[in-house]
């Protein structure tokens, strides 16, 4: 697991390939992810926006945006979290993300850009 806090918000990943998902002789390796996001701030924020970097092995890199996650734009309030999951195809058995969300303050509407820490995806049978 990979933790980064930023401005007050702590976002932690951990990563699964799913075999089940997956055809390794087809180049198709998909891996899911589960991320935490904490606020240890004393006001509530509202998730608004994702931008992901997405990385092969194979050097073929994508870039993914959109509103909200798994189509929630949740409210956190202070001391609370949000937990969802998500998947991502990769053409290798190696990969690795990172990216942003966008948050807004809810008590003056400030935008808040707030670091996915990066991490890697990869086949277990590869870990040592």
């Amino acid at each position: 697991m990979v933790t980064q806090v930023s401005s007050g918000i702590k976002v932690s990943v951990k990563t699964k390939f799913e075999k089940n998902y997956s055809n390794p002789k087809l180049s198709h390796y998909f891996f899911s992810y589960k991320i935490e996001i904490v606020n240890t701030n004393d006001f509530a924020v509202q998730l608004l926006r994702r931008h992901w970097f997405i990385f092969d092995s194979n050097n073929s890199k994508s870039e993914v945006k959109g509103e909200g996650v798994v189509g929630q734009q949740p409210v956190i309030d202070p001391g609370n979290s949000y937990v969802y999951e998500s998947g991502c195809n990769l053409r290798t058995g190696i990969g690795k993300m990172h990216g942003n969300y966008q948050f807004v303050r809810l008590f003056d509407e400030e935008i808040m850009v707030i670091q996915i820490p990066e991490f890697t995806m990869m086949l277990p049978e590869l870990m040592n």
